[in-house]
């Protein structure tokens, strides 16, 4: 996929939204079954950021998913006026929320490799 056209920014927008998804589930799941559920989310989050970098063909696939993750993450971490939070002060949210982080940005940095065109990829020509 090349170009910006209206199916690219609607499976863009949809990797938003299911980063997001993500997020949320992982902020619920690395606190209740640490240290398990802290890998299980973060495979998730790489499952999802990589997945959609293949998907689209493209850098922007990983980073759609993961900019919907860190906003459901950070409005997730901000405390309510009451008093409630989602995230505690343990070593187990702060390895997610920078786990996550770097999950990202090795998923959009390696990208998906280009490839020639068939034709230039050809030794007769």
């Amino acid at each position: 996929m090349s170009g910006l056209s209206a199916g690219r920014v609607a499976v863009l927008l949809v990797l938003f939204v299911l980063g997001a998804c993500v997020g949320a589930a992982g902020s619920l799941v690395q606190g209740g079954w640490f240290p398990g559920g802290l890998f299980l989310s973060l495979l998730g989050a790489a499952g999802l950021f990589h997945g959609g970098a293949r998907l689209v063909g493209a850098r922007s696939g990983a980073l759609a998913p993961a900019a919907g993750w860190v906003v459901a993450v950070v409005l997730l971490t901000a405390s309510r006026p009451e008093g409630d939070f989602l995230f505690g002060a343990g070593l187990g949210s702060y390895l997610f929320l920078l786990g996550g982080m770097a999950v990202a940005v090795m998923c959009a940095t390696l990208g998906v490799p280009r490839q020639p065109p068939a034709s230039a990829a050809r030794l007769g020509k």
